[in-house]
């Protein structure tokens, strides 16, 4: 499957309309970005299940800002939208294919729960 490219029209339709989306922050001026493009597209080949999406932060700037996107590459993973991890740095394929299989063997009503008591915590 090939990458789709998210836009501040298309983003959150995408997350709602998907289980599970892996979201690469870049820019074309980025070095380590381009390095890990043919990774993350070799990744939506094997991980055809998956959705793989890029965001241009030069173009989508809103949508960096509005994730705090501060270093690219960001790698973001989000599940049953949910975001269950976001970090900077390129990532070697093996290191990808990792945080997929981690990713997805969590237990999605547990990561909810520990977020409800969290914001719970907040509140309080």
């Amino acid at each position: 499957m090939a990458t789709v490219e998210l836009t501040k029209d298309n983003f959150a339709d995408t997350l709602k309309d998907n289980d599970f989306v892996l979201i690469d922050f870049w820019a074309d001026w980025c070095g380590p970005c381009r390095q890990f493009a043919p990774v993350f597209e070799q990744s939506s080949v094997k991980n055809a299940d998956i959705v793989h999406a890029k965001v241009d932060t030069e173009a989508q700037r809103e949508l960096a800002f509005e994730f705090k996107i501060q270093s690219i590459p960001t790698l973001m993973i989000v599940r049953d939208q949910t975001v269950i991890y976001s970090e900077p740095g390129a990532l070697p394929s093996e290191a990808l294919e990792s945080l997929i299989t981690q990713a997805r063997e969590l237990d999605m009503e547990e990561v909810r729960q520990k977020i409800a008591e969290q914001s719970g915590e907040a509140g309080a």
